[in-house]
């Protein structure tokens, strides 16, 4: 699921019409820029996407700067500040308790470890999990970070990505193999993103973990790339448990969008 970002007419709307302050929509709008490029910007580029004039930019750039939620590179260009570390870190949190019940909601019905796991940069990390009563069962340390092409939950949220920012994120982070089932070429991940956009899931066999099955699907509209999955041993999680499976984790991901849309209203 890309990221969204707002609008050139979004960021010109006076505060009246948003019922907000403007200055403070601008700012986060910025910062949303910044991540939505990569994380590191010029001024130029921010006018360009925002449609906002330069001395605005500027001016808003330099009370982030000051505030530590961004910094100014030797090039003179902006990157994202470390202070913004705290509050994704907490945020993150905070989603992973949020989501806590629908997960308990997937293994009740489901039988197997529900998941949750955001797209952070070029990496998925796991913020929440509920795990399986069964004995043999899958663990994922709320925290680990994994890189896309291993996992189900990775393939989900890439899936409606443009295929060169795929690429490009590919290019960046190397394609190793965890396991001899680990896809590890461009093209065929690629191949496997249009199936996952076709069925409407996701699956991961074997490629993380040898024995292990997951299936994910992403959460819609949520206010950051999230999926949520379920992954158990393959002798439980066959191909005739997907079928089952897989509308449980569609409805649980609709209902978990609502409350998420929910915990921030307008």
């Amino acid at each position: 699921m890309p990221p969204s970002s707002a609008s050139t007419s979004d960021a010109a709307k006076p505060a009246a019409a948003t019922g907000g302050v403007q200055s403070l929509e601008r700012a986060f709008d910025l910062l949303e820029r910044m991540a939505d490029a990569g994380g590191e910007v010029g001024l130029s580029e921010l006018s360009a996407s925002s449609g906002l004039p330069l001395p605005t930019i500027h001016r808003l750039m330099r009370t982030l700067v000051a505030c530590g939620y961004v910094r100014q590179q030797p090039n003179r260009r902006y990157a994202l500040g470390p202070r913004l570390i705290r509050l994704g870190e907490s945020a993150s949190r905070l989603l992973g308790t949020w989501a806590r019940p629908y997960l308990a909601r997937l293994v009740e019905e489901t039988g197997e470890t529900a998941n949750m796991a955001l797209l952070d940069g070029d990496e998925i990390v796991y913020v929440a999990q509920v795990p399986s009563r069964h004995a043999v069962r899958m663990f994922t340390e709320v925290g680990r970070r994994v890189l896309p092409h291993t996992t189900g939950v990775g393939k989900a949220l890439l899936a409606n990505h443009a295929p060169e920012e795929v690429r490009a994120l590919l290019g960046r982070t190397g394609m190793p193999a965890a396991t001899e089932k680990t896809i590890t070429e461009p093209d065929a991940f690629l191949s496997a993103l249009e199936e996952v956009r076709g069925q409407g899931f996701a699956v991961d066999d074997n490629e993380q973990e040898i024995g292990v099955r997951c299936i994910a699907v992403p959460v819609p509209d949520s206010p950051t790339a999230a999926a949520i999955s379920i992954s158990g041993p393959t002798g439980r999680v066959t191909e005739a448990a997907t079928d089952k499976i897989v509308p449980v984790l569609q409805e649980v991901a609709r209902e978990l969008s609502v409350a998420l849309a929910n915990q921030n209203p307008a």
